[in-house]
């Protein structure tokens, strides 16, 4: 392990480019690769792919199918080509996410519903989807596909599971775990599983597990965002999951704990078409005065030390070391 790695580790959270630098040149060939593949003689498509393009996010997933991928004797010469369809899959959830949600800004920047149509943003969250496994059945593997599309299987329904909740309230911890298993933890075990199935395939199973508990540990840390950060920090609205009437851990902890009077307060809110913003803020006040938020940290650091458990049994390089430290990345971020 490196010594940045070993600062990671001992509590200093790490850089993400820390964490890309036994990757970098692989990631640079997958930012050529993600406009490739999408690329379009259709102008409309073509403008609406050109700016999701421009827009994606730190590459956090392709990070982590890198890393796994040289774990042990690994190593594939198409290896940033299948961490290029890997994230255009995340793109698409997005997109189609936004436009489910009515989101406005996604990192900061207009979503593709808000700048085009909703009708828009389905029908491109469907192409990338289709370029993604386009590109995925030329490496002629079938394990690929199935793991791919398993993921992608998962992250549909729990779309469908989060729509049909009929009863904010009754969403309980067991179901938010479900939620989230389906939603980000699937394609994070993904990316990391099929890095080692064209790499070491020794080790695909530490890694898938390592993939599913740091998405865990990810979304329950990016739930938490949405009461202690900023805009300026998650590049959306502070309190759009509340805004939308979404059940997320710290507030699921927190109404567990709640007498009476605070969950009455609770109630009336998810009454309300459309929360003011004095009213998030009082239920951000009631989750933090009743532990909401220490509660979820404490769940996020657990399948954070899980996550790294699961790396024990991979020999020691860079790589592993680098996924030890995306564990605390993700573990402490801020945005």
């Amino acid at each position: 392990m490196t010594s940045e790695h070993a600062q990671a580790t001992a509590g200093q959270r790490p850089r993400l480019a820390q964490i890309q630098a036994p990757v970098r040149p692989e990631l640079e060939l997958v930012e050529a690769e993600i406009p490739r593949i999408i690329l379009s003689d259709f102008p409309a498509i073509q403008e609406v792919s050109d700016y999701l393009a421009h827009g994606r996010g730190k590459l956090f997933r392709p990070t982590l199918l890198l890393l796994a991928n040289q774990v042990g004797d690994g190593g594939h010469e198409r290896v940033p080509t299948l961490a290029a369809v890997v994230e255009l899959v995340h793109m698409a959830t997005l997109v189609h996410d936004d436009a489910v949600d009515h989101s406005v800004l996604r990192r900061g920047m207009p979503t593709v519903n808000a700048l085009w149509s909703h009708q828009a943003a389905i029908i491109m969250g469907d192409y990338l989807y289709s370029r993604a496994v386009t590109e995925l059945a030329s490496f002629r593997r079938t394990d690929l596909v199935e793991v791919l599309a398993g993921a992608a299987n998962e992250m549909s329904v729990g779309e469908m599971r989060q729509l049909a909740s009929a009863d904010a309230l009754a969403f309980d911890e067991d179901d938010y775990y479900r939620l989230i298993q389906a939603k980000t933890a699937s394609l994070i075990a993904a990316a990391c599983e099929m890095g080692a199935m064209i790499g070491d395939h020794r080790f695909r199973q530490p890694l898938a597990r390592y993939g599913h508990l740091t998405g865990m540990a990810f979304q329950i840390a990016d739930d938490l965002l949405d009461y202690t950060g900023s805009e300026g920090d998650t590049g959306k609205p502070a309190g759009q999951d509340l805004r939308e009437h979404k059940m997320t851990l710290p507030l699921i902890a927190a109404l567990a704990r709640m007498g009476q009077s605070a969950r009455r307060e609770v109630e009336s809110f998810f009454a309300q078409p459309e929360p003011s913003d004095e009213g998030i803020q009082r239920i951000v006040e009631l989750v933090q005065e009743h532990s909401g938020l220490d509660h979820a940290r404490g769940r996020a650091e657990e399948f954070g030390a899980r996550a790294a458990a699961a790396l024990h049994s991979l020999p020691s390089s860079e790589a592993t070391g680098a996924l030890e430290a995306a564990v605390a990345y993700v573990v402490q971020r801020r945005r």
